[in-house]
Formats: structure tokens, sequence, C-alpha cells
């Protein structure tokens, strides 16, 4: 299925490596320019140099997101690059799964905070976009109770209501706004291999609650929020889009 997004420009945060990785992939396999970042400018300009042998154009900065002043410059920087932007995509997590102060505060600075203001400065730019589209990472976690309190189940869950308000107030703008959910999604490096290397009991419990016998990889999530930001979903906005293999067990309405 052609998505129609070649020629389309699109930003991601955290673009270097598991599910960033995947959607920066994705879109240049469809023809989409793209822009990235992250914090590590040796990864960023590594990913950037493989996109653009798939034929399109790539520009990538390191940017720490937290630093809204630098998150602002790098849309804008971004969009200058690429001439515009028609997809907006934040990726970006502390993943901060503590209840300390410093979790809870990097947390919303990263996933809430960076999410905000990262639309807020891309919406001038999509505002000139016919197809404009905004995707952000949630997770399961922000669903569904399981395990010890989380500050990242409870940041996470903030967006819900965000993403939700941005799609009601921006339709007539013809700006889409969606959510997408993982569950466990497992690649070298990531988090839930540390797990299965350091805590084998913990990694075999968490395979046994899924259904499907396995986690997800970080192309499964990449396909639903590629499709999401396409103009093949231009009737899809407002969705929490749950890409969890059946984990979790909460009946959506």
């Amino acid at each position: 299925m052609d998505l129609g997004l070649k020629g389309k420009k699109a930003l991601v945060s955290g673009g270097t490596r598991g599910i960033g990785r995947a959607i920066v992939e994705q879109l240049a396999e469809e023809g989409c320019d793209v822009a990235l970042c992250a914090r590590s400018a040796g990864p960023v300009a590594e990913t950037a140099a493989a996109l653009e042998k798939k034929g399109v154009r790539a520009h990538g900065s390191a940017v720490d997101v937290a630093d809204l002043a630098a998150l602002k410059s790098w849309v804008a920087d971004a969009a200058a690059a690429l001439g515009g932007i028609d997809v907006f995509v934040a990726n970006v997590s502390a993943l901060a799964q503590g209840m300390d102060e410093e979790s809870w505060r990097r947390g919303f600075e990263i996933d809430v905070m960076a999410t905000v203001f990262g639309c807020e400065a891309a919406l001038p730019h999509l505002e000139k976009s016919s197809c404009g589209s905004i995707v952000a990472v949630g997770s399961t976690a922000m669903a569904e109770v399981y395990g010890p309190t989380r500050s990242y189940a409870a940041v996470k869950a903030a967006l819900i209501p965000y993403i939700k308000g941005l799609a009601r107030n921006l339709a007539a703008k013809n700006i889409r706004a969606n959510l997408v959910s993982p569950g466990n999604v497992y690649f070298k490096g990531g988090v839930w291999n540390i797990v299965e290397e350091r805590n084998p009991e913990m990694f075999k419990a968490m395979l046994s609650r899924n259904p499907t016998g396995r986690m997800g990889t970080p192309r499964e999530v990449a396909n639903a929020v590629v499709f999401l930001a396409s103009p093949r979903a231009s009737f899809i906005t407002g969705t929490n889009l749950i890409v969890d293999g059946a984990l979790t067990q909460r009946v959506q309405f």
C-alpha cells in the first residue's frame, strides 16, 4: 500500500535506536524526508547517513529535548532544512521508572513537556501542510496497572487528554493528532534485553503474560506510527492505538 508519504517532511524525536530508529527508517522507505534528534551526536550522524542511502533527505541534530529552547531551535532548523513539516512524531522518553523526585521530574520534562512544546513549535509549519499530522508514542503502562507504582505510567497517561485535545482543536486546520501505545518491545540494548540478561525470571514472567508468547518489535510499533502519520489515515484523529499483542486485558470502547 502506498501511504502517500513520498516527498513529505517528517520530524522524529529520539530517532537513533529502538522504536524511534524503526520509525525514521520506515518513513524513509516510504519516500519521506526525515529530520531526527537524539542526545548523542555520533548515533545521530550515523542514522542520518543511513537514511540518505534510501534516497531521501535526512537532517540530524544532537539535542536534549529537556532543554526546551534547544528543542524549539531544532524544530525550526529542521523545518528550514527540509522545507516544511508535514509530520511530527514525539517519540523520545526518559523511561523513568522510579518514585523519587528526580524520576518524576525527568519523566515529566521529557515525556510530557518535550511532547507539548515540540508539538507547539511544529504547529505553525503543520498548518501550512495539506496533511499535517502529529503522533505521540505512549505506553500500555498508562492503560493498565501491573506491578509496583511507577512514575512512568502516570507521566505517560498525561499524554492521552493532551493529544485528544489537540485532535479536537486542530481538526478545522486539517491537522490530525494520535497516540500509539506499545506494550513490551524487545530489541538488543533495550529495556527488555537488559531485563533478560539481569533478571531472567522477571523476563520469563513478562513473556508469559502475553498470549502471543513474545514481545513486540520496534518495526511493529513503527508500522502503526507511520500509518497514522500518513494521509492514508486521513479520518483517524484523537485515537490511542494499542500495539501490544493482546497484553492488556482492558476492553476499549
